[in-house]
């Protein structure tokens, strides 16, 4: 790797992709890379993508996520997980991730290569975290630390920089469960004696309501099972033989008994099922009048205390951006010529209304040297001026407000990513102010405000129930050189989570509210309706979607800014009057520009109004 040419990136590629296969003992295994982090789904692995840039440290970090996806291959039964696996979210994030250690310190005990990289991975992933939390400001720290301990325990190796991680919570844990974490590295190549120490585990650091039910420790006992159940298939069948030899009196005298005793239970049961059915009928009634009323309640959030608003130059380290920015410049290579042919379209129109113009037949200003003929035909003409007069241009500002959920994964947010960094640049160049924002939120299934309304009792109906985060990738006021970097954080995997687009567009309006410009046009690009399932477990189906009905209808209803909306896959004229449906997201540069382009015609009112399928 010490050449900077494409040929080494390749090598390197195929000789860690050879690596991965070795260890996994899977031959099928297959390897792509572009991910933030390393990632599996069956024989389908996704790695970082390497870059020339890269220091050795960085490259062995690389080699420590594919040797811990090997290692995880390898020695990993996916349905002894899903036997143990507990109900509750904290302690599910805790099974998973001691399971993964438990595969990790197998190869580190086997292969000092493999030890030396997964070391200087887990040192790499603590550069990208802000760790040290006390347990009152920061419980979620809490399962760091217990990563942290058993490693240490697992493999032998100690990481210097968690100290202050572990040092919070160490003596908290080891008050609880010390003797039960040294029984882990006693089992860490049975999988399933290591997952009912897990289990045992988290009961001891007092998650215990969330491990579900007791899994059936029957592994023995299906063994004797099978063969009484064997045993008494071949008696049935001999008895089956056997009745096949009887008269045929005889069998129409059992028939004739079995209808008896089917119809008297079935008079039995028609009974109980008349007085069900009653009960039933008034329990749905009941159920519909209560749904019918949270459709009824106004949109409320339960606490906004976790939301944050944050810079996208907060959430990541400078070398992280750096490489997920040259991935995003790699991948707008193949797509530059289609997107600034249309960039170059809205530059010229916006360019076309700032020309200037002249007004003529003035008593003073520039000699019109057009006009001179009239003075020699009638020397009594007075001498014709002229005057340059700027035409009226609207200063403006184009909010971009993209939707960071987990569904616009992969293609679509690379794309969406794209766009936003070529509408940047077109409209600086053009004197238009553009601001760039994304909107997520900062955990699944509700976060630290779902363990609130729990903690708090489980009130019902209460509203909103995530953590929302709202991104901010470019100011309107900050040059495109500065803030280009930050448009790599949307490929950042861990980033993309739930979207309530209704408040994500209240956050954008309220922000070109208190702009100056006198002209402002707000931009969604989304893939379908919010979805955030901790919300909508506790209120009304049609929760969020309601919110940004109520939200798109009052800014409508604004003259002083112009709503547009692109769709990613889904048909988002549902909600929005202007709005555009891209089948393929390749299209989505071409659509952004188009309807820009379209926005800044003096005679754009209603172009928007119609729907647009946009196919290759």
């Amino acid at each position: 790797m010490k050449s900077n040419n494409q040929n080494d990136l390749d090598e390197f590629k195929r000789a860690l992709t050879m690596a991965m296969r070795s260890i996994s003992k899977e031959d099928e295994l297959t390897v792509s890379f572009g991910a933030e982090t390393g990632s599996v789904n069956g024989l389908k692995a996704r790695l970082p993508l390497p870059n020339k840039s890269m220091s050795s440290k960085q490259l062995n970090s690389l080699r420590g996520e594919a040797d811990s996806i090997a290692l995880f291959i390898a020695h990993h039964k996916e349905d002894v997980s899903k036997k143990y696996l507990p109900e509750g979210q904290k302690a599910r994030e805790i099974f998973n991730s001691l399971e993964k250690i438990r595969c990790e310190a197998i190869g580190s005990k086997e292969m000092a290569g493999v030890a030396k990289n997964l070391y200087q991975m887990e040192r790499t992933k603590l550069k990208r975290k802000e760790l040290g939390y006390t347990k009152k400001e920061g419980e979620e720290n809490f399962i760091e630390a217990l990563n942290y301990i058993v490693r240490e325990k697992l493999t032998g190796e100690v990481i210097n920089e968690t100290k202050p991680t572990i040092e919070a919570w160490k003596d908290w844990i080891e008050e609880r469960a010390e003797k039960t974490i040294d029984n882990l590295s006693n089992e860490i190549d049975d999988q399933l004696a290591f997952a009912k120490i897990i289990r045992r585990l988290i009961g001891e650091l007092e998650l215990g309501d969330e491990l579900g039910d007791e899994p059936d420790d029957d592994d023995n006992e299906n063994t004797d099972q099978d063969e009484e159940l064997s045993n008494n298939q071949e008696e049935e069948q001999d008895q089956n033989d056997e009745s096949s030899d009887q008269s045929p009196d005889s069998s129409e005298m059992d028939m004739s008994d079995d209808e008896e005793i089917i119809q008297s239970d079935m008079i039995e049961i028609g009974d109980e099922e008349d007085i069900d059915n009653e009960e039933l009928t008034k329990a749905i009634r009941n159920q519909g009048a209560e749904e019918n009323k949270k459709r009824e309640i106004p949109y409320r959030i339960f606490t906004n205390k976790f939301d944050e608003e944050i810079k996208a130059l907060d959430l990541c380290e400078l070398d992280e951006l750096d490489r997920l920015r040259e991935y995003l410049d790699q991948q707008l290579q193949h797509l530059q010529g289609a997107v600034t042919r249309l960039a170059n379209k809205l530059q010229r129109k916006l360019l076309a209304q700032q020309n200037r113009s002249w007004e003529f037949d003035l008593e003073e200003g520039l000699l019109d040297v057009s006009k001179l003929t009239r003075v020699i035909i009638d020397p009594t003409s007075p001498l014709s001026f002229k005057m340059e007069k700027d035409i009226e241009f609207k200063d403006t500002i184009v909010s971009l407000l993209i939707d960071n959920s987990g569904s616009m994964r992969g293609r679509p947010i690379t794309i969406a990513a794209m766009c936003g960094d070529i509408l940047a640049r077109t409209l600086e160049r053009c004197a238009v102010k553009t601001e760039i924002l994304g909107f997520t939120t900062k955990a699944w299934k509700g976060g630290r405000s779902r363990e609130k309304w729990l903690d708090d009792g489980k009130l019902p109906a209460p509203g909103r129930l995530n953590d929302l985060r709202h991104i901010i990738y470019k100011t309107a006021d900050e040059p495109w050189r500065r803030s280009k970097r930050n448009l790599g954080l949307m490929l950042r995997e861990g980033l993309l989570k739930e979207n309530i687009d209704g408040e994500a567009l209240d956050w954008a309006y309220k922000r070109l509210q208190m702009r100056s410009e006198q002209r402002k046009i707000l931009m969604v690009i989304s893939d379908g309706a919010p979805v955030d399932d901790s919300t909508l477990s506790v209120n009304a189906g049609n929760y969020l979607e309601r919110h940004l009905k109520h939200m798109i209808s009052k800014i409508e209803k604004d003259d002083t800014i112009e709503l547009v909306a692109i769709g990613i896959g889904h048909d988002v004229n549902r909600y929005y009057k202007r709005a555009v449906t891209i089948v393929d997201a390749e299209q989505l540069g071409g659509a952004i520009t188009e309807q820009l382009a379209d926005l800044f015609d003096e005679n754009h009112n209603g172009k928007l109004g119609k729907k647009m399928r946009l196919v290759s």
